[in-house]
């Protein structure tokens, strides 16, 4: 799975290595083996270690990492293990706020997912965008609401998240990067919530979302492929126009331009 196509990226901790596979085996269009949040301070060393382990005997499996932030005492270990390990596909560096925290990582030659979750990474969002190995945006909603003191699942919360969820669609496109992936829904029960959630940040152009748990992942691939009655006026769209050269025509009563044509063409795109 390339990582202009990722829908669905799940985390799994270190420190449970047994379930890496299972995973694996959820269809998540990446998996992220988790260092920082589900590991404690004095477990930090095992998690490396596990990873090592894992990926000495299962090489051939791509894997994402997200190390500890650039703050922390554990970052430089995180992100030497990640330079040396082949399977490592790509990295996720939490609490991003300084475009040199993320030159540092880009060091380590993966594709880099900052996650921003401070007032502070907002501020530098357009100078993380601009590291070369930076391929997506993510953010996460919990710590940017405690950075904020917003109270969550409130109607202010919600006007808070969509907020940052523009500014980093903005930047995101502002600079080529790939269309975000949006934070994690926390409660992995309330499926009908995350479909929800899910529709909403697509429509607004996301393009995906970080899962943690494999329950989420079939409903964020549903929500996140297109219907077939869209697959279908797509085709007809690009049919016509590669056929006749014309970026104007009449369509089903309605008019198609090239706005709507390039509309046509990413819904193939993520259909395919």
């Amino acid at each position: 799975m390339s990582v202009s196509s990722m829908r669905s990226a799940l985390f799994v901790p270190a420190l449970r290595p047994d379930r890496i596979p299972k995973a694996l085996a959820s269809g998540a269009d990446a998996v992220i083996v988790d260092l920082e949040d589900t590991v404690a301070p004095e477990s930090k060393a095992q998690a490396r270690h596990n990873l090592a382990t894992y990926a000495a005997t299962h090489g051939a499996q791509p894997l994402w990492v997200r190390i500890n932030d650039a703050t922390t005492p554990w970052f430089e270990d995180d992100l030497a293990l990640c330079r040396s390990l082949a399977t490592v596909c790509g990295i996720v560096l939490p609490k991003a706020q300084a475009a040199e925290q993320v030159y540092r990582v880009s060091g380590a030659g993966k594709p880099l997912i900052p996650v921003v979750e401070s007032a502070a990474g907002l501020r530098a969002l357009d100078a993380l965008a601009q590291v070369g190995s930076v391929v997506r945006l993510s953010f996460g909603m919990l710590d940017i609401m405690v950075d904020f003191g917003t109270r969550p699942g409130t109607d202010a919360a919600r006007m808070m998240l969509d907020q940052v969820r523009f500014r980093i669609l903005e930047v995101s496109r502002a600079h080529g990067l790939g269309a975000p992936l949006d934070g994690v829904q926390a409660d992995f029960t309330d499926l009908g919530a995350l479909r929800a959630s899910a529709r909403f940040a697509r429509d607004l152009g996301f393009a995906g979302m970080l899962c943690i748990h494999p329950a989420q992942v079939p409903i964020v691939h549903e929500v996140y492929c297109p219907l077939p009655e869209e697959i279908d006026w797509a085709r007809r769209v690009i049919a016509h126009a590669d056929s006749t050269g014309e970026y104007a025509f009449r369509l089903d009563g309605s008019m198609v331009d090239l706005p709507l044509i390039e509309r046509a063409r990413r819904i193939l795109e993520q259909s395919t």
